[in-house]
Order: structure tokens, then sequence, then C-alpha cells
């Protein structure tokens, strides 16, 4: 006799400020990730929507508002801009490595100067070397810290750490859990962004189609980088829905007014893997 299918448990929670749009309240659906078939899970409840946040999958179930949109791009199809060509070859010197997920000082002394300069107000402010700890390690499905540094001075000692990004391999994509970078490094501007690109780099090579970027929304200054990267999917609710070039020059032409108005730097920053908070306190698990 076969054992009896076990469907995950989902659980919502309650309404609270939400941290992108002034005015309105979030509420998310979530459910654990664990077990032999964590990873299975978390891919299938990936193309419906859902993020990772340690040992949860969650995504937003708000009552009055549908703005935060799952995106990803396609990162066969990708074709970088002119801006971009020239950020790949601006940080192109940078050495890139796959770590495993273990957090060090060095990683959690640069999310701090991070923090300090793009979200010194933000719920994750107050995270100390724990809390940077399980947001790393307490992983149930197969994930990595990739690290970007400058060139050794000697080729033998680790050049400084100026980057680094919590990542999920997916079936079918790298998806991007949360990125920090030097804050103060003006001779490398768009560092954030190179993180991305070098995403959709690694995820290319690979041989996986999509990079995973989280939730775009409309109307939020810190999550309007994500439309720049082309050709891009959003998840509706028919299903995944390629963007036309036309409707994404639209989002791009939104996106720089809104950074004009703003004031906000639109530099692959914000990242929503633990949505501006220390995720695992706010779902309550």
């Amino acid at each position: 006799m076969t054992a009896p299918v076990r469907f995950p448990r989902f659980f919502v929670t309650s309404p609270s400020p939400c941290p992108y749009l002034p005015g309105k309240s979030e509420r998310k659906v979530f459910t654990e990730l664990r077990g032999d078939h964590a990873d299975a899970l978390n891919d299938a409840l990936s193309r419906i929507g859902f993020r990772r946040s340690q040992t949860v999958a969650y995504r937003p179930s708000c009552l009055d508002c549908s703005a935060c949109v799952s995106v990803r791009v396609l990162a066969g199809e990708f074709r970088p801009s002119a801006t971009q060509r020239r950020n790949l070859k601006r940080n192109a010197d940078l050495q890139v490595t796959e770590c495993r997920p273990w957090s060090t000082a060095e990683q959690y002394d640069l999310l701090r100067r991070y923090l300090a300069a793009r979200h010194p107000g933000g719920g994750m402010a107050s995270m100390d070397e724990i809390d940077f700890a399980d947001m790393v390690e307490h992983t149930p499905v197969t994930s990595m810290v990739i690290e970007y540094r400058e060139p050794s001075w000697d080729g033998v000692t680790p050049g400084r750490l100026v980057g680094a990004c919590l990542t999920d391999r997916q079936g079918d994509g790298l998806s991007m859990i949360y990125s920090f970078y030097d804050p103060d490094y003006a001779e490398r501007a768009g560092l954030g962004n190179f993180i991305i690109l070098d995403h959709i780099r690694r995820a290319e090579k690979a041989g996986l189609p999509y990079v995973y970027l989280g939730y775009w929304v409309e109307g939020s200054p810190r999550m309007a980088y994500k439309v720049r990267y082309r050709p891009m999917e959003r998840l509706t609710r028919d299903g995944w829905h390629r963007l036309s070039d036309a409707e994404q020059d639209a989002l791009i032409s939104d996106a720089a007014a809104l950074q004009r108005s703003q004031a906000e730097p639109l530099d692959g920053e914000g990242k929503d893997g633990v949505h501006g908070e220390k995720q695992r306190y706010r779902l309550g698990v």
C-alpha cells in the first residue's frame, strides 16, 4: 500500500502596514518547507508566485490590493542594454564565487553598511549576527551565497568583499532571495544591477531558463528597477505573461519618472526575500 500524499498546510498572517505603498496593508499566505521534498515543493510554489524566506514559502494575499506581481527574466533570450553592457564591462574584473549557505562576519559587516546607507529605517536595520545567520543558513532547499570580490592583490589572498547574494537554485532557474553590496563604492556604481546581470548570465550558462526577481510593486520606487531586464514575464491570473516591447518600454519610462519624483536610486536594491523585515517574525514561525 502506498503512503498517502501529504499536501502542505497553508496559513494566513494578520494584516500589517505595507512596507512599499503608504496607506496600504499587507497580508500573506504561507506554508512550511521541510522534509525530503522541500526542493520540489519550493519549485512548484515559485511557479505560482511564492517566495522563500528561511523555511517558509509565502506570497501576498492582500484584501484590497494586487500591486505585488511576480516577475522573472528569460535568461536565454536576455540581451543587455547599452547601460547594462557598460556595467558588465566596468565590473568584469570582480571575482565571483559560489559559496555554501554559511554566514560569515565579513558578509554581515557588508550587510550592516548596506542597510545603514540604503534602508536605515527598515525592519532589517536591527538584525544582529544571529538573525543574519538564520537568514542564510536556515534553508531546507538547494541554496548558495554568491560572493563578489575585488581582484586579489597577490593572487592568493581573497580580495575585498563588495557584494553578495543569497540565491536558491531551482529546477527552472535561479531565485534571488536577497542581495546586498558596498553602498559607498562610487567607482563601481551599479553593483546591485551587476549582481542581477551576473545571475542572468549564470542561469543562461547553466541552461536554466529563468531568473526570479521576486515581486515588482507598481508605484513603489524601491521595486521599480526590476522592469529594466528584458525579456521579462509577469505572473497573472492566467499564468505567466511575456511583456511585449511596448509594455516594457512603458514600464521603464514610468519607473524613470518615479525615480525622478522620489529621488530613489534604481540600483537593484530592496530585494523582497525578507520583504524589508525579519520575515520569520512577521509570519509568526
